[in-house]
């Protein structure tokens, strides 16, 4: 939601006071919570851990607070956020990161997480970073099925869930941005377009996509999806300007 705000607000070059009010005790809140372990952006069922993509947006809460308040001149605020918001990425890169350099699903596990696709996305590190690329090609190489980004894997996960599940569209379309962000064009574009070949006959996608079969799984239509569906395709067509844009074709 910050994120959100600080794009609209540079775009406009003005935050109201009312909004304002509405955005200051967000920020607080994360910087109040950040050191607390939750159950993640999956809300899954076993103990709270300290999830990486959990600190993370605690550090986009600070790190977009402090910005927000430097356009307001509130230099109280901006010092103190942007002081927090060093701290927090500190910790995440310190505690979040395994032996190979790759983001795990949370501090204390080696376990992968399609949530950390996020981080060059929301501009945490630059996407020349090496601990960025090994993060998202193997992701791209360990955490898919048929093509498909699967959220975690099921046996590594303290879920409370039984049985398997379908891959994630969102997360699918997470790794497409993913992809673009550091420069594997190539193979973005080609799992956009087996992506958009997976959609229903209506040319919409649910929560989930059942690898083998192409069902769609879950709600439906899952309109998070179709915002990451928007960004990715965006992202691949921007990155190759003089080449045809995707076509999206229904399934079969």
């Amino acid at each position: 939601m910050l994120d959100s705000v600080y794009l609209h607000t540079r775009l406009r070059d003005h935050l109201p006071d009312q909004a304002w009010a509405a955005v200051a005790p967000q920020v607080e809140a994360a910087l109040a919570h950040w050191r607390e372990p939750d159950h993640g952006i999956w809300e899954v069922r076993g103990k709270p851990q300290h999830f990486t993509s959990s600190k993370v947006m605690c550090w986009v809460a600070a790190d977009r607070g402090a910005r927000l308040a430097a356009l307001r001149a509130d230099r109280e605020r901006a010092g103190r956020w942007s002081a927090a918001a060093e701290e927090i990425h500190a910790d995440v890169c310190k505690r979040g990161v395994d032996e190979r350099g790759v983001f795990t699903q949370h501090y204390d596990s080696d376990a992968l997480d399609a949530s950390v696709l996020l981080l060059p996305l929301v501009g945490f590190l630059p996407p020349e970073d090496e601990r960025i690329r090994c993060t998202v090609l193997t992701i791209a190489d360990e955490l898919t099925d048929g093509g498909l980004v699967l959220r975690y894997r099921a046996e590594e996960t303290d879920d409370g869930m039984r049985g398997a599940e379908g891959a994630f569209t969102i997360c699918t379309f997470w790794l497409i941005s993913a992809l673009v962000e550091i420069g594997e064009f190539q193979r973005a574009r080609d799992l956009c377009e087996q992506t958009l070949s997976a959609a229903s006959p209506l040319l919409l996608f649910a929560e989930e996509i059942e690898q083998g079969s192409r069902r769609h799984l879950g709600n439906f239509p899952q309109a998070f999806t179709h915002l990451a569906l928007i960004h990715a395709v965006t992202g691949v067509i921007r990155a190759e300007p003089s080449r045809h844009a995707i076509g999206l074709r229904p399934a079969g």
